[in-house]
């Protein structure tokens, strides 16, 4: 592992249980301490947060110097290369998506799957040789189980099913949903190729999304990133107690096989 003269005493020090990955809305200014960690993909920006009794990485997809990034210019790579770095190995990822099918705005939405329609951003690590990462799991089954199991305690509503994963930054045409809603059950533009790149590095990887709007051409009237934004205000205090508690309940040693996705598959 290529040393970036970042402080991993330091890191070390702060004994970081879990990262969590956050969209649009993602809090960042109850953050304790904010790290710069350098990559051989970039610098980034890392805040940590104590949550559970237990510290935690933060990192907003979208903040890059005060601006905003748009889906398909995140430094993916980046991201999950400084979680990797920092020597975490759950991941909890927050996204929004659109429901092509019957999944109320507003709910929480459990990918269990994906399919990666995106076009133009660099998806692998494995640039100078080829390693085939096991996706058959794609999703951290024990961090999905345990998200399960509080949204039912809790009688919050959720479902679970394929994520489709688009290009952006513009919203879906009619068509193209209409396309999509036969193989997928949502559509977003953050998940890929963050999962993979997890999957990569044989990680535990999850992720809960927040159905913000019904796709294009399946409500009524024009998307709007409004629409989005206050969908996303009205469950934030839900949000929050779901990744607190799924912090709180993540096992010292795990049981599923995702610290194996890349063992045995490289040519």
């Amino acid at each position: 592992m290529q040393d970036f003269d970042n402080d991993y005493n330091a890191i070390n020090e702060l004994d970081l249980q879990a990262a969590l990955i956050g969209g649009v809305a993602f809090p960042s200014e109850e953050a304790s301490r904010e790290l710069i960690l350098k990559t051989p993909y970039g610098e980034v920006t890392v805040y940590i947060s104590e949550i559970a009794d237990s510290n935690v990485a933060l990192i907003p997809r979208h903040a890059d110097c005060g601006r905003h990034v748009p889906p398909h210019r995140i430094n993916y790579r980046a991201n999950i290369y400084a979680i990797h770095e920092m020597g975490i190995k759950k991941v909890i990822s927050t996204n929004s998506v659109g429901t092509m099918k019957n999944h109320p705005v507003g709910s929480f939405f459990l990918p269990a799957d994906f399919i990666d329609l995106t076009r133009s951003r660099p998806s692998t690590f494995f640039d100078n040789r080829t390693v085939h990462a096991d996706l058959s799991e794609p999703y951290c089954p024990d961090i999905r189980k345990t998200m399960a199991e509080f949204l039912t305690e809790k009688n919050i509503g959720f479902s679970e099913g394929v994520y489709v994963c688009t290009e952006g930054p513009r919203f879906e045409t009619k068509a193209e949903i209409q396309m999509m809603r036969h193989f997928g059950d949502v559509v977003g533009m953050t998940a890929l190729p963050e999962v993979v790149l997890a999957k990569e590095l044989n990680m535990c990887y999850a992720s809960v999304c927040t159905v913000t709007n019904d796709a294009c051409g399946l409500g009524n009237g024009k998307m709007t990133v409004s629409e989005v934004l206050g969908t996303l205000s009205d469950v934030k205090e839900i949000l929050q107690e779901l990744l607190s508690h799924v912090v709180r309940s993540l096992p010292d040693k795990s049981s599923c096989n995702c610290r194996y996705a890349t063992s045995d598959a490289e040519l």
